[in-house]
């Protein structure tokens, strides 16, 4: 079967079911993004020139946008040599993000993005009908490759505070474990920027069926400022049936360059290899080793993001709008009113803001941008929505 690559940042938002069942929907449905109204004005809009998309501040699809350090620019550069090479030294990727983890190489599968990961992964264990289960809205890359390969999802809504409701998934999973291919748990999750706690993913692996396939994106890894959450690396190293799919285009900003990988057990990284592409370019495997060993660079990023998130959501909260409390480089605002015409909104003032996650019809996903993109995106909010009295999320 050929296989159908699904970029992370080609997903078409949202994609879920209403909030209060469970679905397993047809095909044709997972591929809308924000319904008639949204396609269409996608298309009125037409493509961006290279000029407009320069002067946009971009805080739409959590990208870095402070770019890649100067260690990791000098490392790509130094690599251009061997640019008309196919047997090229690759920087010791692969055993750098083995070292990284405590794990060995054949623990390690490399990807573009850990979008194509996800991608493997679904053509790998979603084999002849098999669904995926996990949570909704979460990130949707799978569900619409389930689509894609003509095999299904299961999808549990989230609870009433945004949070994953894992005891019910667990369930589900145990219900019917002989339609599931894997259970699928995005931590933190996309679009809420809310964590999965320790004890709840470890509640998942030790109360799934042994042998079901867990794969845990740790897409924001890195943003997590909580003691409530850790890895799932360790799961790896005891030999549970865990995969666990990390990207380079979040902290590390490479995110055009296109670097994932999976952790895993050596014999799932055995099962899922036949289904890689393999056509991660000699640049980006160069840069990727220099990124892992430019630590201070990492948490300069991170202490940036975490300093404007807290900040922006603070001047959110103040005006009167509701913010969803965030471990990622994004977070989500409740507007009051449906998100689609103030995409546009925000768009005519040469700002990109997230696209629509229903049911979430009426938050709003914002990326993390510079202290200038923070400022101006805080100043055009003022401009578009009146100030509200002020509501406290926590109590609700």
């Amino acid at each position: 079967m050929a296989k159908h690559a699904v970029s992370r940042r080609n997903f078409m938002g949202g994609m879920a079911a209403a909030v209060g069942y469970l679905s397993t929907r047809p095909t044709a449905e997972l591929w809308a993004q924000g319904g008639p109204a949204a396609v269409a004005a996608q298309r009125a809009r037409g493509p961006m020139s290279a000029e407009m998309y320069d002067r946009m501040v971009k805080i739409s699809s959590n990208e870095n946008n402070w770019g890649p350090p100067e260690s990791v620019m000098k490392s790509m550069n130094a690599a251009w040599k061997y640019a008309n090479r196919y047997g090229y030294p690759d920087g010791g990727i692969v055993q750098a993000i083995a070292d990284h983890h405590g794990v060995k190489p054949e623990n390690i599968l490399l990807g573009a993005g850990s979008g194509e990961i996800l991608d493997v992964v679904g053509t790998t264990y979603l084999m002849g009908g098999k669904k995926a289960i996990g949570c909704d809205p979460s990130y949707g890359s799978v569900y619409q490759h389930a689509t894609a390969i003509k095999a299904d999802s299961i999808r549990v809504p989230l609870r009433a505070d945004y949070s994953l409701d894992t005891s019910k998934m667990i369930e589900l999973a145990n219900q019917r474990a002989s339609e599931i291919g894997f259970y699928y748990l995005c931590n933190p999750n996309n679009p809420t920027g809310i964590v999965v706690p320790k004890d709840e993913v470890k509640a998942i692996v030790e109360g799934l069926p042994k042998d079901m396939p867990i794969l845990i994106d740790e897409a924001y890894h890195h943003f997590v400022n909580t003691d409530r959450y850790e890895t799932a690396v360790p799961y790896v190293l005891e030999g549970r049936p865990v995969i666990v799919a990390r990207t380079f285009s979040k902290i590390a900003a490479l995110a055009a360059m296109r670097l994932g990988y999976a952790v895993a057990p050596a014999p799932i990284i055995r099962q899922m290899r036949p289904f890689s592409m393999g056509s991660i370019n000699v640049l980006v495997k160069h840069g990727g080793v220099a990124s892992l060993k430019d630590t201070a660079a990492q948490a300069e990023v991170k202490r940036k993001v975490i300093d404007l998130r807290t900040k922006t959501t603070a001047a959110l909260n103040a005006y009167g709008y509701d913010t969803i409390p965030s471990e990622t480089n994004f977070f989500m605002v409740h507007l009051g009113r449906d998100v689609q015409p103030v995409i546009q909104a925000f768009r005519e003032k040469e700002i990109s803001v997230g696209r629509p996650f229903p049911p979430m019809t009426q938050h709003l996903r914002v990326s993390i941008g510079t202290a200038e993109d923070m400022d101006r995106f805080v100043a055009a909010y003022k401009q578009i929505f009146p100030a509200k009295s002020q509501t406290n999320f926590a109590a609700r």
